[in-house]
């Protein structure tokens, strides 16, 4: 059976490099590519206070997600991968990320790092140190 690397990503800088590796590492592996929408990004209005989770927000958040995922789909093949999957999913980052894994069957998941240190990381925490405490598969964090 084909090995299954799952690859989450999000607009930073370290998206394209995890995906570099996963493609390096893995030629012949499918690369699943996986971004999650998180709807606590949609923010708040300040007249209700209750979250402003719109349709159009969301619409341009999956716009967004697609355009990305087609250049790093192309990234991927271009470095010499034949099969390549593309996932939007809704939800916290961390539990999208690790059930997709596991109900997926996902052997690794190669993820890029932000580097945040100190108070930051303390405060925002990290979403690549909290899947590689509860995946059930091996996480590379690439820097």
């Amino acid at each position: 059976m084909a090995k299954r690397i799952l690859v989450p990503v999000d607009s930073s800088d370290q998206a394209p490099v995890a995906c570099a590796f996963a493609a390096e590492e893995h030629p012949d592996a499918t690369i699943v590519l996986l971004h999650v929408i998180n709807p606590a990004e949609a923010g708040y209005s300040a007249e209700a206070s209750i979250p402003s989770f719109s349709e159009e927000w969301y619409e341009t958040q999956k716009a967004t997600a697609e355009d990305l995922l087609d250049d790093l789909e192309a990234e991927v093949t271009e470095a010499g991968v034949e099969s390549v999957e593309r996932v939007v999913e809704v939800g916290r980052p961390t539990k999208v990320i690790v059930e997709y894994a596991d109900d997926h069957d996902i052997n690794q998941i190669v993820m890029g790092s932000h580097g945040r240190s100190g108070m930051s990381r303390i405060l925002l925490g990290s979403v690549a140190e909290i899947v590689v405490r509860r995946a059930s598969v091996p996480v590379t964090v690439v820097r």
